[in-house]
């Protein structure tokens, strides 16, 4: 159903660098927990602890053979059947790409990873994501007050979640409206 959006597919090594440089951009970086500037060496790293976890999953977002971003899904909890997620998209990214990753990120939590909840956190400031979730249909579900601090500032983190029947009663409402503006 989502192949005119594009995929999500396995992260292959030789991607790492270019992926580190879109984490590293200042319009990516200003909205996450860690804003500075990520090293090759301590991105490599990372990635050698996270590659084999069970209860984290990467994949890369393409659109038309162009790898445009990255979709994440940690604390993948079997048992209760849900997990956090959070994306990136390439700073030179058109239009639309955030959108299409988040259909496909809620296609994967709910048809892959077989989810009932997947949830996610945001820098209060960063309306623009809340905004987002929101219209693929995410409650927020909590405000952890003061929660961050960026520079001398203390910001709000705001928990959205959505289930996986909500998810169903507005997926193909969203495909359609997704699919139309291709």
């Amino acid at each position: 159903m989502s192949s005119d959006l594009g995929l999500l597919r396995a992260i292959e090594d030789d991607e790492l660098e270019l992926i580190l440089s879109w984490r590293n951009a200042p319009t990516v970086r200003q909205n996450m927990y860690t804003r500075h500037e990520i090293s090759l060496e301590e991105h490599l790293a990372w990635w050698h602890r996270v590659r084999g976890r069970q209860d984290q999953h990467y994949f890369l977002y393409e659109h038309d053979g162009q790898p445009l971003g990255v979709v994440s899904f940690t604390q993948v909890h079997a048992k209760d059947a849900n997990a956090s997620w959070a994306f990136y998209a390439s700073p030179e990214a058109p239009r639309g790409t955030g959108s299409r990753m988040e259909f496909l990120a809620l296609e994967h939590a709910f048809g892959g990873l077989m989810l009932h909840k997947l949830y996610c956190e945001v820098l209060a400031f960063n309306e623009p994501v809340i905004n987002l979730h929101k219209k693929f249909g995410f409650s927020v579900e909590g405000i952890l007050r003061e929660q961050h601090r960026v520079d001398d500032t203390y910001v709000d983190v705001i928990r959205l979640g959505i289930l996986h029947p909500e998810w169903e009663a507005m997926r193909d409402t969203l495909y359609r409206k997704l699919s139309s503006k291709q």
